[in-house]
């Protein structure tokens, strides 16, 4: 059994997609960032970057095995089950780059460019607007070079790599930016949206996505954090 602690963002969906691919048992522990559980002791005890997903694994020898963050959570099952990824060292290695290249550009680039689409004062707009729709947009760039005369990003067959660089692509349009000038990736986008699994894994949690913007509270909590908010913290 593995304890999912998520939140319904295309964060957390990469690892519910995995999960429900895996077909392995696991139970969903909401996460609620808008009312400061992230911040929660026993939540830091298994996340200490206070973010969503994480994840804790009974199915082991031992003491259970705790595991945060997305790419990290994505390759220990993968390694674990021998499922989505290869033996080839070289396609291995490559599955690697593509999950760095995620949580180190796309993730962070698109989760930005959300921020300014979705919560960012009126007046501080424009140039986060320009800054990360123009860098959301490179990266659509880098995904459809990759994936010309191809079906996935690392060897023939769907795997991880493709599982986490997907949900931040599905959202685009909610986003504001247009797939028109990519075809490749619109077509490797479909694929994936079509399988039943991501349609599940998509849908963990969906009762409790929001519904109107946040409050002013919501707001310090989502988005005027230090290290003073940590436990402990000065």
């Amino acid at each position: 059994m593995i304890d999912l602690y998520y939140w319904p963002t295309p964060n957390g969906w990469k690892v519910s997609i995995l999960l429900e691919e895996l077909e392995i048992p696991y139970e969903t522990r909401p996460v609620n960032i808008s009312k400061g559980d992230q911040f929660a002791p026993e939540f830091l005890a298994i996340s200490p970057n206070n973010r969503m997903p994480a994840i804790v694994d009974h199915d082991v020898e031992g003491d259970p095995v705790s595991v945060f963050e997305s790419g990290a959570i994505m390759w220990y099952l993968a390694e674990k089950t021998g499922k989505f990824t290869y033996d080839d060292p070289r396609l291995k290695k490559e599955i690697m780059e593509w999950l760095f290249w995620q949580v180190g550009g796309q993730g962070p680039m698109a989760g930005q460019f959300s921020h300014f689409v979705n919560y960012a004062p009126e007046e501080h707009q424009p140039y986060g607007k320009k800054r990360y729709s123009g860098e959301y947009d490179r990266l659509l760039g880098v995904l459809e070079r990759r994936l010309e005369g191809r079906d996935w990003l690392v060897g023939p067959d769907y795997t991880i790599a493709d599982m986490i660089c997907w949900p931040w692509v599905l959202i685009a349009k909610p986003l504001g930016a247009s797939l028109d000038g990519f075809p490749n990736v619109t077509h490797w986008r479909k694929m994936i949206k079509e399988r039943p699994a991501v349609q599940r894994g998509v849908d963990v949690g969906k009762e409790w996505r929001r519904s109107a913007p946040p409050s002013d509270e919501e707001r310090k909590l989502l988005f005027e954090q230090s290290s003073k908010s940590l436990p402990g913290g000065t």
